[in-house]
């Protein structure tokens, strides 16, 4: 099998997407259910352009020396930093070819064996995320279960399941208070205060991702709850419509608080030039979601591996052809 295999295979089975050769939001625009956007459709192509907007530098003139794109992570080593991210409601948004549970039962242990890890989504039916954090505990921790913001009962649940499953590093995707289907429950889900976060922060114990920043003073808020680390991300541009791309916030965004946390990016990253950008722009490590749900549907454990491959081939030519040969060497002087 090759990547374009699992392309063509996807087009067979992932329902609304198209498993586009390029995955770059045009396509899907405003299908919800489905894998496009809110409102006018644009974000996600917003997210991708912004990509291509950013230029590197080629430097030559250096050591031919192999290139290390190994990454450490709160006590664990991948091969890239590269993680694919929280996918809910898959037979909803994809296809029924996979339910969640299938879905994180293929993904989880292939990114462990393609040298990364996974992110695992959340929704309504509590089994969802019970059995994403099982499979991560499954897999030696290697991997975040991610949790909307629930009311506080209903999120302390979701993190005991977590920790006695053995996963390592939790997130929440704060930003999903603007999903549709946390609107109106009762108890309510929603938005949360510095306070409460730091109080949820504290009671997971282990370190806590805060995925859905857009802005200097929302990182900063982010700091204060004692969060490890942040995702810069508007979700794909699902939860509101006309914000800026990822690539546009990301810079102040780590200079604000770099060497302080953790710094995550998605949103349009699709090869291994926008990792390197997005390392550039100050990330610790890049989130691809989409582009991960085509691997699963169109090759299983192998489309993921297939995929790993790739974007692990496309960073360490790109780190070599612009003079660089370990991560920590990637600064803004890449950048044009």
């Amino acid at each position: 099998m090759t990547y374009q295999d699992v392309l063509e295979t996807a087009r067979t089975c992932s329902g609304p997407c198209k498993a586009c050769p390029v995955c770059n939001g045009r396509a899907c625009g405003s299908k919800m259910p489905g894998p496009g956007c809110k409102g006018s459709g644009t974000v996600a192509a917003r997210n991708y352009d912004a990509w291509q907007e950013i230029f590197l530098n080629m430097d030559t003139i250096c050591a031919n020396a192999p290139v290390d794109t190994r990454f450490s992570f709160f006590g664990q080593t991948y091969d890239l930093p590269v993680f694919a991210g929280p996918v809910g409601a898959v037979q909803l948004h994809y296809g029924d070819k996979l339910t969640d549970q299938g879905y994180n039962e293929i993904l989880v242990p292939a990114c462990v064996q393609a040298g990364i890890a996974a992110f695992t989504g959340d929704g309504t039916n509590p089994d969802v995320f019970t059995a994403a954090a099982r499979a991560i505990g499954q897999n030696g921790g290697r991997g975040i279960p991610t949790v909307k913001p629930w009311d506080r009962d209903t999120l302390f649940a979701k993190l005991d399941a977590a920790k006695a499953s053995g996963a390592q590093v939790f997130a929440m995707d704060i930003d999903a208070a603007g999903l549709p289907f946390l609107k109106g429950l009762n108890p309510p889900a929603g938005s949360k205060t510095v306070a409460e976060l730091r109080e949820i922060i504290e009671y997971a114990g282990v370190p806590f991702l805060i995925k859905g920043i857009m802005t200097v003073r929302g990182a900063r808020k982010a700091l204060e709850t004692g969060a490890a680390g942040i995702v810069v991300s508007n979700h794909g541009g699902r939860v509101q419509d006309g914000v800026p791309p990822t690539a546009a916030v990301l810079p102040a965004i780590a200079e604000a608080v770099k060497g302080q946390m953790a710094i995550l990016v998605d949103g349009g990253l699709r090869n291994g030039v926008d990792i390197c950008k997005a390392l550039a722009l100050g990330a610790d490590a890049c989130i691809l979601a989409r582009p991960y749900v085509t691997a699963v549907y169109g090759g299983g454990a192998e489309g993921v591996r297939l995929l790993t491959e790739k974007l692990k081939a496309e960073l360490a030519d790109t780190m070599a052809m612009c003079g660089v040969h370990s991560l920590s060497e990637i600064g803004r002087d890449l950048l044009f």
